[in-house]
């Protein structure tokens, strides 16, 4: 009887039955719990085992493969990183001479800039020159006619003031008789 059927047994209020040790199971129960065992296990040996053998055989494979890809990436990463070294002492060089022609372009553009300056600043010059002297010349001729005009009205004026009906008399009659002995 096993263990199990003891209790049965004492719940339903049978004698119970003792194991002949404490700790141990009966004896058909050890020979056919390892014959159990030993079913199971080789099924699992037989049936499982492959499967599991199987994967990892695919870990390790996939394992190897990702130490392999990141091997093939390194040395990539390695020969692109002596490129880069290469060509960043192309590209000092060719910093250099960029900046060299640049300074050469903005030195020559600041020389172009100067002479045309000079040359507009010249011309402006003339024509400032040219504008004063007809300016010069407007300003003369009118003063040159206020002061006629203003002489004339002045002439006039003293004229009318110093010269009197008599005299006035006299200096027609001479022009007369000067126009009349010309003829």
């Amino acid at each position: 009887m096993s263990f199990i059927t003891s209790l049965v047994a004492a719940a339903e209020g049978e004698l119970t039955y003792e194991t002949h040790h404490w700790l141990l199971p009966e004896t058909a129960e050890i020979i056919y719990g390892g014959l159990a065992s030993v079913l199971v296990i080789g099924a699992l040996v037989k049936f499982a085992g492959p499967m599991v053998k199987k994967s990892l055989a695919d870990r390790t494979a996939r394992i190897q493969a990702d130490i392999d890809n990141a091997k093939s990436t390194r040395e990539t990463a390695e020969v692109e990183a002596s490129r880069i070294r290469t060509a960043l002492g192309d590209i000092t060089s060719e910093r250099a001479r960029i900046l060299a022609e640049a300074d050469a372009q903005a030195a020559a553009v600041i020389s172009d800039g100067r002479a045309r300056i000079s040359a507009e600043m010249a011309d402006i010059e003339a024509k400032a020159m040219a504008d004063i002297a007809n300016a010069a010349g407007r300003v003369r001729e009118e003063l040159e006619s206020d002061i006629k005009r203003l002489s004339r009205v002045a002439v006039e004026q003293v004229v009318a003031n110093a010269v009197n009906d008599s005299v006035r008399q006299d200096l027609i009659e001479n022009f007369i008789s000067n126009v009349g002995a010309a003829r």
